[in-house]
């Protein structure tokens, strides 16, 4: 019965926020922070899956901007938790097709998120090159998830290497944010589902790098992630 009432809940929520952000953004469409005001109200909903959030972001990192964020994607949930981590500034890419969800994603769009079609290999390779001027010219900030996909507890999937390509043509750095597991941890029928960590990393300035040096650095940037997220899924679990 707790599951059925959460998901109802949350699923108004969801409607709520994004109707309301919608006439917000008729107001002023696609600038640089709507996606924040919306993060702000869409992370508050993380309590109605009976989690806290605990957020770790040192203030020297706040003052870096623009910058790619990449971090762990793990499922369906994390539109309420990671959107607790959204800096001012920030927009995220994500799929065309997202603009078609009744409401999500008319508020998805508005808001001034980066559509790609995935399906177009050529339009995909050419969104990083759009991604790269939108961030020098509006000195926006990225989010990013560098696995693709969710990864649904198989663990820190391999990373592309689009999200440092994108931070290598922009000039910006590339800032790991890691997310304590959730894969399992989530009951909708127990009313305490503990705690979330989110820590943001140091940041990764690819200056003076070549397109070979990328494969290398994303490669060592995951593992350093996934000792981060060892380290602070012992602290959520303690």
């Amino acid at each position: 019965m707790l599951a059925l009432i959460r998901l109802i809940l949350m699923a108004l929520a969801l409607v709520i926020i994004s109707v309301c952000s919608v006439i917000f953004c008729l107001f002023r469409p696609f600038h640089r922070n709507n996606v924040y005001h919306a993060a702000r109200f869409l992370g508050k909903t993380s309590r109605l899956l009976g989690l806290e959030v605990e957020l770790r972001i040192p203030e020297h990192i706040r003052q870096v901007s623009p910058a790619v964020y990449i971090c762990n994607h793990q499922n369906s949930y994390d539109i309420f938790t990671l959107s607790n981590a959204v800096l001012p500034g920030t927009v995220s890419i994500g799929k065309k097709s997202l603009k078609w969800i009744p409401f999500f994603g008319q508020m998805y769009w508005l808001t001034g998120n980066i559509l790609i079609d995935r399906k177009n290999t050529n339009k995909a390779m050419n969104t990083i090159a759009v991604t790269a001027q939108k961030i020098k010219e509006k000195q926006l900030s990225v989010w990013l998830f560098p696995e693709g996909t969710r990864s649904n507890g198989r663990g820190v999937l391999p990373f592309k290497t689009g999200a440092f390509r994108t931070a290598m043509q922009a000039n910006v750095p590339i800032i790991p944010v890691c997310a304590s597991e959730q894969h399992d941890k989530i009951d909708l029928n127990r009313w305490d589902n503990g705690k979330l960590i989110i820590e943001f990393m140091e940041p990764i300035f690819l200056d003076g790098m070549t397109k070979e040096d990328l494969r290398t650095v994303t490669n060592e940037t995951r593992d350093k992630m996934i000792e981060k997220i060892a380290q602070i899924n012992k602290e959520a679990a303690s």
